[in-house]
């Protein structure tokens, strides 16, 4: 089989990074191989549609410093739909692909592994802000929301001590904490309540006393969106769920700044970040962690190994089968969250 054309689409939620992968697919892909390239617009929606645009070198000329991706991206499920797996597949010969390289979380890849266990030349670059993809060490984006946090943190702080506030930032994790974590930890953060840890609403009013029973007048309080008490759910902003089963979060740090108001009497305050963290112009770390994704990605593609995908261990981009990916997500160790919780209180 020789390679002629590839296709290129990007799916569920946008984050910093995935321009810089595209970039670095087509570059090498057009430089050194010779390949064509299309643009499959909003992720698995233009595969079911078999909507896409021509993509080379004038298309991705600039974009490495651009946000969001610019082919778009949707949470369309192809196997809701009958036939779903076949009409993609049917596409990508009406579409003249010999290839199709899927840049996505966990949804996205377990379409691309089911395609790939199909027959379809398909391969997949990780991609979650979350950084909960199992078996590579970091996903683009994740840095950047990291550093949107700290940076939130960091002026929420000086509000926080000028009023004698407790402070409430949700953030980002529907699984994992990863983000709230690490921006925790950077951003000096009183109390860090993630949902690999199920709190119980007494243990955090009891550490925010602590707090102010030893002279501190105010407290930072960061929690992730899909943190849940003992015997509680999700808090959720409405019901319903998206094509692949997931609920719409939020509302959890309202929550969690009501109690602490009522059973404490400190004034409190929240501030939900939301989609902050996904926007803007991606950090240094994942320009390049993007970059490197995108040409090992295109590699795979060259050497038409199918079902892999790329990963980051340690220092070294390595390839693995999609289904070592996908399924189990990543969780916070407890070292990482016992090292957090050492400024707690």
């Amino acid at each position: 089989m020789t390679i002629k054309t590839v296709g290129i689409l990007t799916g569920g939620g946008d984050c910093p990074g995935l321009n810089a992968v595209i970039r670095g697919v087509v570059r090498k892909g057009m430089n050194e191989y010779g390949f064509r390239f299309r643009g499959v617009q909003q992720g698995w929606r233009g595969m079911m549609e078999g909507v896409w645009e021509p993509l080379g070198s004038e298309e991705v000329s600039g974009i490495l410093p651009r946000g969001g991706t610019i082919l778009g991206t949707s949470r369309t499920n192809p196997y809701k739909t009958e036939d779903g797996g076949e009409i993609v597949i049917e596409n990508m010969k009406r579409m003249k692909l010999d290839a199709l390289i899927a840049i996505g979380g966990d949804d996205t890849l377990s379409v691309a592994q089911k395609l790939a266990a199909s027959g379809a030349p398909v391969v997949g670059v990780p991609k979650t802000i979350d950084n909960d993809i199992n078996n590579t060490d970091f996903t683009f984006g994740f840095d950047t929301a990291v550093n949107i946090v700290t940076e939130a943190l960091d002026r929420i702080h000086t509000t926080a001590e000028s009023h004698n506030r407790v402070m409430v930032v949700e953030v980002m994790g529907r699984h994992s904490g990863w983000i709230a974590v690490h921006s925790g930890i950077a951003g000096g953060a009183d109390l860090i309540l993630i949902p690999e840890q199920t709190p119980t609403i007494a243990e955090v009013i009891e550490t925010i006393k602590k707090r102010h029973a030893r002279g501190k007048s105010f407290s930072i309080i960061v929690v992730a969106e899909g943190v849940t008490f003992a015997d509680d759910d999700y808090v959720v902003q409405e019901s319903g769920t998206d094509e692949f089963g997931h609920v719409k979060l939020g509302g959890v740090g309202q929550l969690v700044s009501d109690v602490i108001e009522k059973e404490t009497g400190f004034e409190t305050r929240v501030t939900v970040l939301g989609h902050l963290q996904r926007g803007g112009t991606p950090t240094a770390f994942d320009r390049v962690l993007g970059t490197r994704y995108g040409i090992a990605a295109i590699d795979l593609v060259q050497r038409q190994d199918w079902g892999k995908m790329v990963a980051l261990q340690g220092n070294q981009i390595v390839t693995i089968p999609l289904e070592d990916g996908i399924g189990e997500l990543k969780m916070v160790d407890d070292d990482l969250y016992n090292i957090a919780k050492v400024f707690f209180g």
